[in-house]
């Protein structure tokens, strides 16, 4: 059976030393001999001694945690990001605080209470997809903490972010369509909480509209990212008098959703209907029905560069007292992958 840790103030009664020496032996001190530091350190081992972490936290003024707040960890674009900030978090001895909002405004702003709580040295977020006042963020430059937002992320200035383009993705994914010959292109969009849904938005149009076609605004309709609501979705595009021949989806599970949806109504007309969504999510390699192409986001490396932001925020902060006049702004450039299944 193991024997309970020592405290710095049995280790002083047994060498007959002060706890102050002790205390500074351990942490290599210059003004403890080599003599006794050895010696100390020797005897904590022998006597099973342990820092108080909580000790350490106080006299550092940090506790060497970052939290890290998204909407769903059971995605496999925040898993792969969760990932990357993870072990990039590890390299510098940072330990990672997980929460999941599950796209509820509400308690994304109680889970910022709770990691403010628990005295996190910084904060990672993507939002929910309802979030829509941004106070609760606002409350923590009281507290020092700094926030770096990452793919969803507010339309807000003097915020550091990191972010894939959404608009140049949405022109090349429009343009893919355009190129196959379509002509009536449907997009079913995110929420319009969402930044990132304005930003396809634009980028549809632009595409449309360098084509030289006529931007129909009732082929663009707006989902709560829930299969339910991806069918009224599908169903109100199908309807449509245009005659809808492809979509943009706003990501690869509402194109999954529509192509289920698709396949059970049976109708002739929809058999060649394709779709064009975004994330690239793994998945997609193996199932036998799926959109032609997605616009990769690279969920990984903006799960690293945000963690790497917030790590030089941390340091900056512990080097000197200066506040940060820059916001660190990253935008990844997306990239369409082209699926050669035949669905």
């Amino acid at each position: 059976m193991l024997s309970k840790p020592a405290t710095l103030k049995e280790i002083a009664r047994k060498l007959n030393i002060s706890i102050s020496t002790v205390s500074r032996a351990l942490h290599d001190h210059v003004s403890i001999g080599l003599t006794t530091r050895q010696k100390v350190k020797r005897v904590a081992a022998e006597m099973n001694y342990e820092p108080n972490q909580t000790a350490v936290f106080f006299q550092k003024g940090k506790t060497f945690t970052i939290g890290v707040i998204l909407p769903e960890l059971s995605e496999a674009f925040f898993s792969s990001a969760t990932s990357a900030i993870e072990e990039t978090a590890y390299q510098k001895n940072y330990t990672v605080l997980l929460a999941q909002s599950h796209d509820n405004a509400q308690k994304e702003i109680e889970l910022v209470e709770k990691m403010k709580n628990h005295r996190v040295d910084g904060l990672l977020v993507s939002l929910a997809k309802n979030t829509c006042s941004f106070e609760h963020f606002e409350r923590l430059k009281k507290y020092d903490i700094p926030v770096v937002f990452f793919d969803r992320i507010p339309p807000l200035p003097n915020i550091h972010s990191v972010a894939c383009n959404m608009e140049t993705g949405t022109i090349e994914a429009v343009n893919y369509l355009l190129k196959k010959g379509h002509r009536a292109i449907g997009m079913i969009n995110g929420p319009k909480t969402l930044f990132a849904s304005g930003e396809r938005k634009e980028g549809y149009i632009k595409a449309i509209q360098k084509n030289r076609l006529k931007f129909d605004a009732s082929l663009i309709v707006n989902c709560d990212l829930t299969e339910k609501d991806t069918e009224r979705c599908l169903t109100e595009l199908l309807a449509n008098k245009r005659k809808v021949t492809a979509i943009v989806t706003f990501n690869d599970y509402i194109a999954l959703f529509a192509i289920k949806q698709t396949r059970s109504l049976q109708l002739p007309a929809n058999e060649n209907l394709e779709f064009v969504s975004y994330a690239n999510l793994p998945l997609i390699n193996y199932m036998e029905h799926v959109p032609v192409a997605s616009v990769e986001q690279f969920p990984y490396l903006q799960g690293q560069k945000a963690t790497d932001i917030l790590l030089e925020l941390l340091a900056n902060k512990e080097r000197n007292s200066v506040k940060q006049a820059a916001f660190y702004n990253i935008t990844i450039e997306s990239q369409l992958i082209e699926n050669n299944k035949e669905d």
